[in-house]
């Protein structure tokens, strides 16, 4: 006789995340529809449901209307049975965000902070990650993790930098911040962990190619919407494509990378650090900006187009200057239509939704989507 446990589990096992994943969308739901839905017995739903309540991870919400008979309990999802923490740490300021389940945003806080690769660096930024996290009145044991978005290249274990020419740290930084950060911990990518944050937002949104405009210039290719990041975790390196032959001297080493014509410094420096006052003196009419802006925009558009032609996908912009880029879409989109060889229309070209904190989202988000795909 075939033993048939591991295929019952297995069945069980399935049964049990597709009605927690129905939760997922933050849906009412009551047993009759999710029998329904998943085509299940309501012997089963009930089952899983009380499982589920039991480890508080679904509360009843209320009742759902019948009109052919009594009324049925509707159940919800507990948004922050869960949490997860997100870090986006730079040269001068480092972001504190935490999400729920349904990556809804319960705080996101930046402060300003010269990194050093220091103890007492370290040290205080795990004293602003507890503070943060009692100020929010989150409970630690249901912290998942903390995703740490930085500007270098990270291995494929998320705990090891592979190349690092941004800001000063060692390949050590794991355990330096493991000391000072009592939870599990992982590394990203910034650009990684912004695209991430869009794509989850985007659900529809199968392919993409992520293009962060900061102060250093990332990319992210998203693929089937799994984040690509090649063969040796440097696929989407935008930044470092040579947009301008013998051109300026880029800080990795190169002449003419896209990184030196659109880093968002290029626009900040001229305003004393403050990107938004460069926007703001633009749209009142600078003409000297004006001038500036045009040729920012020339440069990207051809950044965009070589993106283009390789991908075949949709491009958001995102980073400090993406999170300004929709009152000159029409603009940017008519360059880029000059530029492109099959007469395509530019409409593959998108500002970006998510406009704060999206590298620290984009982290934490990651250990809310393992959690919710394992349940």
């Amino acid at each position: 006789m075939s033993n048939n446990k591991p295929l019952n589990v297995e069945i069980r096992k399935m049964n049990r995340t597709g009605i927690y994943q129905s939760f997922l969308s933050g849906r009412e739901m009551s047993k009759q529809e999710l029998a329904r839905d998943l085509q299940l017995c309501i012997p089963t739903v009930t089952r899983n449901i009380e499982e589920l309540m039991g480890e508080g991870l679904i509360r009843p919400s209320g009742v759902k209307e019948n009109t052919g008979g009594r009324n049925a309990t509707a159940y919800a999802i507990v948004n922050d049975a869960k949490t997860a923490l997100g870090i986006e740490i730079t040269e001068r300021q480092l972001t504190i965000a935490a999400l729920d389940l349904l990556g809804n945003m319960i705080f996101s806080e930046t402060f300003k902070a010269d990194f050093s690769d220091t103890p007492d660096y370290y040290c205080e930024l795990g004293r602003l990650i507890k503070e943060s996290v009692l100020n929010a009145g989150l409970w630690e044991k249901n912290i998942l993790g903390v995703g740490i978005g930085l500007p270098v290249l990270v291995d494929s274990n998320r705990r090891k930098i592979i190349f690092n020419k941004i800001i000063d740290l060692e390949s050590s930084v794991y355990e330096k911040l493991s000391e000072h950060i009592p939870y599990r911990i992982e590394l990203f990518n910034d650009a990684n962990a912004a695209a991430y944050t869009e794509i989850w937002n985007n659900p529809d949104r199968k392919n993409a190619f992520y293009l962060m405009l900061s102060n250093n210039i990332g990319g992210c290719f998203v693929l089937d919407h799994t984040v690509y990041t090649g063969d040796t975790q440097k696929a989407g390196e935008a930044g470092h494509m040579t947009l301008i032959p013998n051109g300026a001297k880029c800080y990795c080493g190169q002449n003419g990378c896209v990184e030196t014509y659109l880093s968002a410094t290029n626009l900040s420096n001229l305003t004393g650090g403050d990107l938004r006052q460069f926007f703001l003196e633009l749209n009142q009419g600078n003409k000297s900006f004006s001038m500036i802006w045009d040729k920012y925009l020339d440069y990207l558009a051809l950044t965009v187009n070589t993106i283009h032609a390789l991908l075949d996908c949709d491009i958001i912009l995102g980073g400090y200057v993406g999170g300004y880029l929709e009152a000159y879409m029409e603009s940017l989109r008519q360059r880029v239509e000059g530029l492109n060889s099959f007469g395509d229309r530019a409409g593959f070209l998108k500002s970006c939704n998510c406009k704060k904190a999206a590298i620290a989202s984009g982290a934490a988000l990651n250990f809310i989507a393992a959690f919710n795909a394992t349940v």
